[in-house]
């Protein structure tokens, strides 16, 4: 069983979550929420949001982090170029770039950096931003829970380094395939990692998006103790 000490995560679908800490502090990971066809409508109304963590700057994860920011004036976390588009936009006063490897505490939230084997780019008038590398987080939260959120990503052997040396309580992988890893290479992330639980995302959102839930406990049904929490928009863990 999982012990999140506290902190709720919350699927807003695709690769959308909230955390929630004891104390009351949310921070977002790729805010698609008032855009996403599939976040259900009790969540496109975000009542309070401490921090922005971005994976990578394509429109279904850069999402609506404009709207949030001059709703709700949250720190925001980017790999460098991505914070300078930000910037541009009117968010400079908000905005904590970092890079792989590098970390630093938002609040009740330490995060840092991971590498994710991906593209990155933003859609910004009619042209291509570049927006720096793809990455993933690792966050520790109050009580020691630890959630690896792998961004947009293929796999990659370095995903066993992730594992020992930050021992990720919660891995958030995603299934899709085509676009991302698919079942089988998810499962192969999840034997790298040594992770008991695992969230599937960035599946299902459309028909291009082929790998799902059951195949991915089909590639892992030999992994003793491992929980696939296949979470549906609008559950929660915690």
């Amino acid at each position: 069983m999982l012990d999140t000490h506290g902190n709720r995560l919350t699927y807003f679908g695709h690769s959308a979550f909230s955390i929630t800490t004891p104390s009351g502090q949310v921070a977002l990971f790729d805010p698609w929420v008032m855009t996403n066809p599939v976040c259900p409508e009790s969540l496109k109304k975000v009542a309070r949001l401490d921090a922005i963590f971005i994976s990578h700057g394509h429109s279904d994860h850069l999402g609506d982090v404009l709207a949030l920011a001059k709703q709700h004036k949250p720190q925001l976390v980017a790999i460098f170029e991505t914070c300078l588009w930000l910037e541009s936009k009117g968010c400079g006063e908000l905005t904590r770039p970092m890079s792989k490897g590098g970390a630093q505490k938002i609040g009740d939230f330490d995060v840092t950096m991971t590498h994710a084997f991906h593209s990155n780019s933003i859609e910004d008038a009619g042209k291509r931003i570049y927006a720096g590398e793809p990455a993933g987080y690792v966050v520790r939260l109050p009580g020691g829970f630890t959630v690896y959120h792998a961004g947009d990503t293929a796999i990659f052997g370095d995903m066993k380094i992730i594992g020992e040396l930050y021992k990720p309580d919660l891995a958030l992988l995603p299934i899709g395939d085509l676009y991302t890893m698919g079942p089988r290479e998810a499962a192969y992330a999840i034997r790298l990692l040594g992770v008991q639980h695992v969230v599937p995302m960035h599946y299902a959102t459309f028909p291009v998006l082929t790998g799902t839930a059951e195949a991915l406990r089909q590639e892992t049904r030999d992994i003793a103790g491992l929980e696939i929490h296949a979470l549906k928009p609008g559950e929660h863990l915690g």
